[in-house]
């Protein structure tokens, strides 16, 4: 195992498409719940503990060897949001094409051709992950912290905020997005016993109605 790949799947650079999304944080600027490094540092914190554990989770899964197929319907039950669903899948189609590219794999292919629109992107990139020789715990840190570090980037492009702030912002957040990590290997050790009604349905619904109100403007600097 090369832990150097962590670090290629973790790397902004990855062409995986989540430059193009926010996280909810350009609607959450538009409604004034993000001003600044405080109200970021709290909007992460609520992600991280909710949508991030449980994408972290649906991670950890996959590399366990968890049915994509049953990942995938358990991702789509935990997001009620349509367009959030969509997104989800977009940045899955996005972040195949870039792992199939970089880790070849049976497992990838044969989800690509389950999914030609795309697999949620929580379960796609667990099976990168696995494909790259990565362990369950990897792909958890990498999902719970993409669920912050995107929203940190996009906000900086937002409110033209001092990039040094956000990153401290992400700083401070390491000691949860650790125990967020934690959380969802245990979660995802009790979906290889129990199924995948183990795993966590931590909601976030001020997100999903968000999303919904996003999804409808008519100019938008990001997809989600």
């Amino acid at each position: 195992m090369s832990r150097a790949a962590l670090l290629v799947l973790a790397d902004g650079r990855f062409p995986a498409g989540g430059h193009a999304h926010s996280g909810g944080a350009e609607a959450a600027v538009k409604a004034g719940r993000i001003t600044g490094a405080a109200s970021l540092e709290s909007f992460c914190r609520g992600r991280l503990h909710t949508a991030g554990l449980v994408a972290a989770s649906l991670a950890a899964s996959a590399v366990l060897g968890v049915d994509p197929m049953a990942l995938d319907a358990a991702a789509d039950a935990r997001t009620p949001s349509p367009a959030l669903r969509v997104a989800g899948r977009k940045l899955g189609r996005q972040l195949m094409r870039a792992a199939r590219a970089t880790w070849p794999s049976g497992e990838l292919d044969a989800l690509a051709r389950e999914f030609p629109k795309g697999a949620h992107q929580p379960v796609v990139l667990g099976l990168a992950a696995r494909a790259a020789g990565l362990e369950a715990v990897d792909a958890a840190y990498c999902a719970a912290y993409e669920s912050v570090s995107g929203a940190a980037s996009a906000t900086v492009r937002l409110l033209s905020l001092d990039p040094f702030d956000a990153t401290g912002v992400l700083a401070r957040l390491a000691p949860e997005v650790d125990r967020v990590a934690d959380r969802a290997v245990e979660a995802a050790r009790g979906v290889c016993d129990d199924g995948v009604d183990a795993l966590p349905a931590a909601s976030a619904p001020l997100l999903e109605i968000a999303a919904e109100l996003h999804a409808a403007w008519p100019v938008r600097l990001f997809a989600s």
